[in-house]
């Protein structure tokens, strides 16, 4: 907390001195400056001291030390008054104003560059980019805006010379969306003549210094100020300034913000314009006024993009209209020369004012609807020229005081005299402080008809000659008895005011002595229409647009122009009330010395400005009074949740009451006033800890309303899923029911059809059914298969399981499986039936001999032996034993193999017929079946099924290899078997190889 901070720096509030009197007041202000801390408060104002030196107190770090903070979580700073303005706009939705006052070199400006830095910093978080343009324009227009609009004065080397009142707009979320800057007064007579030991706007030595040497040369200017008669006072003036380095920096500002090539190109010619202008001179020959130094005039014309004769003839003539003649009046050197220096001022004016209504072009707010964004606030910055006595005091000076005697009667009306009035309205027990309320000097110069701004204008209108001295001859006759105004006149013992020249003016900061001299030529402000005409006629359209009024003709009658005195008065008016409307937050800067030292605190200089500023009173009634009021129903809005008695609303007799059940309730009825609309909160650190209730209050409410509206949405999700299962349910039963139907319908009387409903097309099952769809197509299978084979015999139906074991062995490893023909599978009789006989013998006498049933398969084969001898041989195969026969002698049995002795059977996967038996005993019987009739018929797959199926009624294992080459074994010996077609091979036949054995097959 900022009242923590160690008593070693002070009271880092002033309302916490322990005697309020000048004397404390100045001691803190002074131990707070010695020891670098330069910020103190007086409640929720910040008194600045100007350190005149760099401070590593504005970086990151800092900023996000203050980002969201309350104001006296954290030591004094300008971050913390920006903060507070930002969060008031935020959260209660309500336009705010930062009003920066001091006098010139307290240190307004970079006040008020460190606050837009701020904003800027703490705006934005998700890197929208528009939001982005709008922050880096209104940054960058500060540059633009100092360059033109700044100047080194005696009291301070960057002194604003103009007033600026810029309004950020937020949108509802809290970012910056665009804004608008407003200029008063911009000091212009320094354009043409400056005081010792100051210089003119920092943009002509920028200009001049800075500028890129082809840019100089094509626009005639010399690299040196002083060879320029309007700025060689300020060009023999030694600075810490850079204005090089400056140039770029606005020229690269200049071009981010959005000024085009030509318009910045325009600016800079329009430097060199008034600074020709400056060196341009006037002579006499006999009654004729002539431009001694034409060559400059034709660099003009060249500059404006104009003839160079119309350049003359506007400085050397007026044209003037008497009814319906034209007359062209020659001036005289001196009035040449005057019209010369006005045009100068009027065209530097006129460009800073271009400059600023470009950027303001840029940031205005676009396409913006109440309706779809919601509500934009604002929070204005107000940076405008401080209480200013000088050596000679003109009527510059006499606006920018007037302006500071605004501003303080503004702090008078909202910091002191509302305040007081509230509490005496609110029946808010109180002791009236005394404060000096200077509405007495701002009526001396703005009332109607007596004030000294009417006094002038009524001057300026008079017929004749009017001089500056009938102006003072009018204010001694009407303000004679004013207490506020003296002259020399009035007061003719007073040897510091001279006759017929000076007034003096008691202001609120101190007695200020103004000469007349130039009042009415300034108030006036007289721009031949002739130069309007000539700037309006340029071939430049940037120039042209910059004057309008110069398309009017020479006889076309106007209205008389409003005076400078006039137009400043109504836009401080107009001023006031913007800032008035707002909640306003201040800046009271302290200028500490003279001569910019950051160790010397001059305490006669800063007593004075405190006296002036009224921070004394400011304390006293800080002190004495409350630090926040807010209406009850406001209140309630805001703070309702976090007592029982009013969440989520109350059944009390009043919003008072509530209010009051509500701070008792918390324990902060001792620290709160209760008056007729509103309450009144004492200390700061009430109210902190109000919103840290609110906030931990929010967030349980936050919570809960997460959890009800979870809750709800869980509800309809599992009332959707609910509603969406009960009909995923329905639509299954339906889809079900519709598939079974149609199943039925379509099968009904396949057992009547004559393929047994082969071609009946099966519906398309849905997604749940489709295994179902499986296990009934399996069901209507296997009875389409038993409709089949009930007719059959019992040898048709050994047949047909034979070739069932073949298609479960052989499918997909061999092409030719022999199932499309019948198997007859004693082969011998029919492939050679000339021996049929002979072997019908031989199969009798072994039937009779090895008692077997049946024969299982016989047919003639190539075999190859142990000796690697290949030989015709004949095969039969019982239900009991596998014979090898010897066809040539009359199939006499040669072999006798157990089937009980066969382990297993290899085939070749290609269409060749070899067949390898495995035996137990490793004595493996390689054979080819050949001599089929009809030729090239393949009887492997009837082998192998039979077998099979012979083995499976046996309840035996029969293990069927498919392989190439074949693995075997002859008498314990392990060799392979390789088929190898061969082209000019008629018959297949063995033959050795290393490994084994290599049967050859016809290759076609």
């Amino acid at each position: 907390m900022a009242e923590h901070e160690s008593l070693e720096f002070g009271k880092a509030d002033f309302v916490l001195l322990d005697n309020v009197s000048l004397e404390e007041f100045m001691a803190n202000l002074k131990l707070r400056f010695e020891k670098g801390r330069i910020y103190t408060y007086i409640g929720e104002v910040v008194v600045s001291v100007n350190p005149y030196r760099a401070m590593n107190i504005y970086g990151r770090d800092t900023i996000e030390q203050y980002k969201g903070r309350e104001l006296y979580e954290r030591p004094p700073h300008l971050f913390a008054i920006a903060d507070a303005a930002y969060k008031a706009m935020k959260r209660r939705n309500k336009d705010t104003c930062i009003v920066i006052s001091g006098e010139s070199g307290a240190g307004k400006t970079e006040a008020s560059k460190y606050i837009m830095q701020y904003i800027a910093a703490i705006t934005n978080p998700n890197q929208r980019a528009e939001v982005e343009r709008v922050k880096n324009t209104l940054l960058k227009s500060n540059c633009v805006l100092e360059a033109f609009g700044n100047a080194k004065t005696n009291r301070n080397d960057n002194s604003s010379r103009f007033g600026k009142y810029m309004d950020i707009n937020f949108d509802f979320k809290g970012d910056p969306i665009g804004g608008h800057i407003s200029n008063y007064l911009l000091e212009k007579s320094r354009v043409i003549f400056q005081q010792d030991g100051e210089r003119s706007f920092h943009s002509f030595y920028q200009f001049v210094k800075g500028g890129p040497d082809s840019l100089l040369k094509s626009l005639h200017i010399q690299k040196d100020p002083t060879a320029y008669n309007y700025i060689k006072v300020g060009g023999q003036v030694k600075s810490s300034i850079n204005d090089s380095a400056d140039f770029k920096a606005v020229a690269d500002a200049m071009k981010v913000i959005g000024f085009t090539g030509d318009e910045i190109q325009t600016v800079y010619k329009i430097l060199a314009t008034i600074l020709h202008l400056g060196n341009l001179t006037f002579g006499v020959d006999g009654d004729v006024t002539l431009i001694e130094n034409s060559k400059v005039a034709a660099v003009i014309g060249d500059l404006l993009s104009t003839k160079e004769e119309n350049v003359e003839k506007a400085m050397l003539y007026r044209t003037v209209a008497t009814g319906r003649d034209v007359i062209d009046k020659q001036h005289t050197a001196q009035e040449a020369g005057y019209g010369r220096d006005a045009l100068a001022k009027a065209m530097y004016e006129r460009l800073f004012c271009w400059i600023v209504g470009r950027i303001n072009d840029v940031i205005e707010v676009k396409n913006y609807d109440v309706k779809v964004h919601g509500k934009n606030t604002v929070i204005g910055v107000l940076d405008i020229y401080g209480f200013e006595i000088f050596q000679n005091n003109s009527f510059e000076q006499f606006c920018i005081n007037y302006c500071n005697e605004k501003l303080q009667q503004l702090f008078i009306q909202l910091v002191l005299k509302q305040e007081q009035e509230e509490y005496q309205r609110e029946g808010i027990p109180w002791k009236h402080i005394e404060y000096f309320n200077n509405q007495i000097i701002v009526d001396l110069v703005e009332q109607q008809h007596k004030g000294i701004f009417s006094v002038l204008d009524e001057a300026c209108m008079n017929v004749g000659k009017v001089t500056d001295e009938v102006f003072l001859q009018g204010l001694n006759s009407k303000l004679s008895k004013h207490a506020h105004y003296t002259s020399r006149k009035l007061a003719p013992t007073d040897k510091s005011l001279e006759f017929d020249r000076d007034f003096r003016i008691r202001h609120y900061a101190g007695d200020v002595v103004y000469s007349v001299v130039g009042f009415i030529d300034k108030n006036k402000d007289t721009l031949f229409q002739d130069f309007k005409r000539l700037l309006y006629n340029s071939s430049n359209p940037v120039l042209k647009a910059m004057w309008p009024e110069g398309k009017l003709r020479i006889t076309e009658v106007t209205k008389r122009p409003q005076t400078a005195a006039t137009l400043f008065k109504n836009s401080m008016i107009s001023l006031v009330e913007n800032l008035a409307c707002k909640e306003p937050y201040y800046v009271r800067c302290i200028k500490p010395n003279e001569v910019k030292s950051p160790l010397l605190f001059e305490h006669e200089r800063c007593r004075h400005q405190v006296e002036y500023l009224g921070l004394l009173e400011n304390v006293r009634v800080r002190r004495a009074g409350f630090a926040n009021r807010q209406t009850y129903p406001r209140f309630l809005q805001r703070y309702k949740m976090i007592s029982e008695f009013t969440w989520p609303n109350h059944d009390l007799p009043s919003d008072r009451e509530a209010v009051k059940r509500l701070m008792q309730g918390c324990g902060f009825d001792q620290d709160a006033a209760y008056g007729k609309t509103k309450v009144f909160i004492r200390t700061p650190r009430t109210l902190f800890s109000l919103e840290e209730l609110r906030a931990d209050m929010v967030q349980r409410i936050v919570l809960f309303l997460q959890k009800v509206w979870r809750g709800t949405i869980a509800r309809m999700r599992y009332r959707r899923m609910r509603a969406a299962l009960i009909i995923l349910r329905a639509y299954r039963r339906y889809k079900v029911k519709s598939y079974i139907g149609d199943v039925n319908r379509r099968f009904k009387n396949v057992a009547s059809m004559k393929d047994r409903g082969r071609h009946v097309k099966w519906p398309t099952p849905p997604k749940v059914l489709r295994r179902f769809e499986e296990a009934l197509r399996s069901i209507y299978n296997r009875w389409w298969a038993w409709t089949l084979i009930k007719g059959l015999t019992p040898e048709e139906t050994l047949k047909v399981r034979a070739k069932v074991c073949t298609l479960e062995a052989l499918k997909t490893q061999r092409t030719d499986l022999g199932l499309q023909r019948a198997w007859e599978g004693n082969y011998l009789k029919r492939d050679s039936p000339e021996t049929a006989s002979a072997f019908t013998l031989v199969s009798s006498e072994l039937q009779r001999k090895d008692k077997f049933m049946r024969v299982l398969f016989s047919c003639n084969v190539r075999k190859i032996n142990r000796f690697h001898k290949s030989e015709n041989r004949a095969v039969l195969i019982t239900d009991r034993h596998l014979y090898k026969m010897d066809p040539l002698k009359q199939y006499k049995a040669m072999k006798n193999i157990p089937l009980y002795n066969v382990t297993g059977l290899s085939v070749s996967p290609g269409k060749d017929q070899l067949v390898v038996f495995h035996t137990k005993d490793n004595k493996d019987l390689v054979v080819c079946l050949q001599g089929m009739v009809p030729a090239g018929e393949s009887r492997i797959g009837e082998l192998v099924g039979t077998l099979l199926n012979h083995f499976k009624s046996e309840k035996r294992k029969l293990q069927v290899n498919i392989a190439s080459p074949i693995q075997c074994s002859m008498n314990g010996k392990k060799c392979t078997v390789i088929v190898e077609p061969k082209i000019n091979q008629s018959q297949p036949d063995f033959t050795k190889s290393r490994s084994g054995y290599v049967l050859a097959v016809p290759g076609n």
